[in-house]
């Protein structure tokens, strides 16, 4: 059964094509701009375009901390995508070390291509390796993404323990960590909502994804 999806809009997040995208699918969305609608979300998603601390005062400032943090801490899914990905973490190093809202371990970190050539920001596809070790790598949902192209756009990624690693990408060398997932907390740093007809359909998936696969 498909749930209701909530967009946390905070300003700085991709909320047209991230709507357009579970609408698509046929799935009821709403836009959550007060602290009341987040803590009546059945799935949440933070989307997210910009920098790290920018996002996080804007969080503060709208008063969306405590809702976020309580809707993971129910069980209940949390998607975060891109930057929104990046907030879920412990803290990041862009423009001076931020704290973010902890709901993972680890740190967001600026990618150095081995070749001093490749340019940073990050922007293309890129093939996601699911992690086999993964406790949810079994599932049809993430099975279905193994190998298949996804866009990205950004500079920094997360740096995370690897049993929260769901998948990564290479980029010039290095290793970028793609997908991540902690109990009912997922997250994308490529945009699933810009990567084609595979991740159309990865998002209907996970839109009906049951609570007790991922608890």
């Amino acid at each position: 059964m498909q749930r209701k999806i909530t967009i946390v809009d905070y300003g700085l997040g991709n909320i047209f094509s991230v709507n357009r995208a579970f609408s698509y699918n046929n799935c009821m969305v709403d836009i959550a701009s007060t602290p009341e609608q987040i803590a009546h979300a059945d799935f949440l998603v933070l989307p997210g375009v910009g920098a790290f601390k920018k996002g996080m005062q804007e969080l503060q400032r709208r008063h969306f901390l405590e809702p976020i943090s309580n809707h993971a801490k129910s069980g209940k899914p949390l998607l975060g995508i891109c930057l929104g990905m990046q907030l879920l973490f412990d803290s990041s190093e862009e423009n001076g070390d931020s704290q973010g809202l902890g709901l993972i371990p680890g740190k967001v970190e600026r990618i150095i291509p081995n070749d001093s050539l490749a340019k940073v920001p990050h922007i293309g596809w890129g093939r996601l390796n699911v992690n086999q070790n993964h406790f949810a790598a079994k599932l049809p949902l993430f099975k279905n993404v193994d190998n298949q192209f996804a866009y990205f756009v950004h500079s920094y990624h997360p740096i995370c323990q690897q049993k929260h690693l769901l998948a990564h990408t290479q980029y010039h060398g290095h290793k970028i960590n793609a997908m991540v997932m902690k109990d009912n907390i997922i997250g994308c740093q490529f945009h699933p909502e810009k990567s084609g007809h595979s991740f159309l359909l990865f998002l209907k998936e996970i839109s009906s994804i049951k609570q007790e696969e991922i608890a």
